[in-house]
């Protein structure tokens, strides 16, 4: 009864996308071991001379529903289980969605950059760039409103600032796609609330 509470009380488009994740990755467990790079590859993550050399540009979407593991996928999904709450709640379904995925594809294209400027061809996979769509996209609301309720902005921008340099000093971590993400959230949900005149002394519409 108190789980059904608590996700009755949860933004609705925020849990489809994490359901929509543990669906993939349980479907996927039951073909194989999703720790394996070679098997990923298999059902859509990213590699950049795939997605360049034979044009499945499709992997920079699909990876963003593929886990290395179900820690990879925890921890992922319990960020977003909150913080994805929030920025639902402060913009809307629709715009919700539209920041998550189009900074999760900033991400990924960050990430794509640097791999062929640096001649990586890793394997990456994750919601993560998406997940740094989000705190962007409420780092962004906490510049043009001035406040999101029950949120400090300086705790926020602390942990936007820790997750990163969390990153940045552990092997394995797409970090590009965490920056990529975080400047894509941020620039996607400006022009959003913009184009609405939803800011700081002009907030004139609903969200969707």
């Amino acid at each position: 009864m108190e789980l059904k509470e608590f996700l009755a009380g949860r933004q609705k488009a925020n849990l489809l996308i994490i359901a929509a994740n543990f669906v993939v990755f349980v479907l996927l467990s039951l073909g194989g071991r999703t720790e394996s790079g070679q098997y990923l590859l298999q059902h859509g993550a990213m590699y950049p001379p795939y997605v360049l050399g034979k044009g499945q540009y499709y992997r920079l979407f699909t990876s963003m529903f593929l886990h290395f593991g179900l820690q990879h996928l925890a921890y992922n999904m319990l960020l977003l289980l909150f913080l994805g709450d929030i920025l639902e709640r402060e913009c809307g379904k629709v715009r919700y969605l539209i920041i998550y995925l189009a900074g999760g594809l900033a991400g990924n294209l960050l990430s794509l950059f640097m791999a062929v400027r640096s001649g990586s061809q890793a394997v990456s996979a994750g919601a993560s760039g998406a997940v740094f769509a989000v705190i962007g996209g409420l780092l962004a609301i906490l510049l043009l409103r001035g406040r999101i309720r029950g949120v400090s902005g300086k705790r926020l921008a602390l942990m936007a600032v820790l997750t990163v340099a969390d990153g940045l000093t552990q092997t394995g971590i797409d970090n590009y796609a965490h920056i990529g993400g975080l400047l894509g959230g941020f620039l996607v949900t400006a022009i959003l609330l913009i184009l609405s005149g939803d800011i700081r002394g002009r907030r004139t519409r609903t969200p969707l």
